[in-house]
C-alpha cells in the first residue's frame, strides 16, 4: 500500500526505513556527544541509557515533560518523543500490549529538593507527599519526594544533601 509522504509516494515499509535512518542518524549524534563512562560493575552497565514512558497522549506528556520539566526535546519520530535527561534519553510512547500500564519509577536528582518540590507544585504538579529524608547515608542524607506525570506515571525527585 502506498503513502503520501510530501511530495513523494512510497510504500509504508521505505517509510519506515526512512524514519528508522532518521532516528539512527539521531540517535547517533546523540551517542557521540555523550562521555563515555568507565564500567562500573562486572556486566559493563555504566549508565541509565534510555527509559520508555508509557502515554495515552504522547502530545500531552511532551508538553508536560518538555515546559513542566523543562527537559530538552531531543527529536520525535513516529508517535514517539525523546527527550535528554542528563545524558539518559526518554522515549516517550503510547502503550502497547498487555503490560500497556506498566512502568518504571524514574528518579531525578535534583540539588535543591525543596525548592524543586515547590517549583512544581506551583506549576501543577500532583505529589504523593513532601520531600523528607529516607535515609541517613555516611556522608549525606538522601531526601525524596514521589509525584505523578500527566499520564499517572509514579516519578519520583531526589536529593543527596550534604551533612553540615
Amino acid at each position: 500500500m502506498a503513502t503520501r509522504c510530501g511530495p513523494y509516494q512510497t510504500s509504508r515499509i521505505e517509510l519506515a526505513e526512512i524514519i528508522c535512518r532518521k532516528i539512527r542518524r539521531a540517535i547517533e549524534s546523540i551517542s557521540t556527544t555523550c562521555k563515555e563512562a568507565t564500567v562500573t560493575n562486572e556486566i559493563g552497565i555504566t549508565r541509565l541509557g534510555q527509559v520508555h514512558i508509557p502515554a495515552e497522549d504522547v502530545e500531552r506528556a511532551t508538553a508536560f515533560y518538555k515546559d513542566v520539566l523543562g527537559l530538552p526535546q531531543l527529536f520525535t519520530a513516529g508517535g514517539m518523543a525523546f527527550f535528554n535527561c542528563g545524558g539518559v534519553r526518554l522515549m516517550i510512547t503510547r502503550p502497547e500490549g498487555s503490560d500497556a500500564r506498566a512502568g518504571s519509577i524514574l528518579y531525578f536528582v535534583v540539588a535543591d529538593i525543596i525548592e524543586a518540590h515547590r517549583k512544581l507544585k506551583d506549576a501543577g504538579v500532583r505529589f504523593e507527599a513532601d520531600p523528607r529524608k529516607i535515609a541517613e547515608m555516611a556522608t549525606h542524607d538522601l531526601w525524596m519526594t514521589f509525584f505523578r506525570d500527566s499520564e499517572g506515571n509514579l516519578m519520583a525527585l531526589m536529593s543527596e544533601v550534604p551533612r553540615a
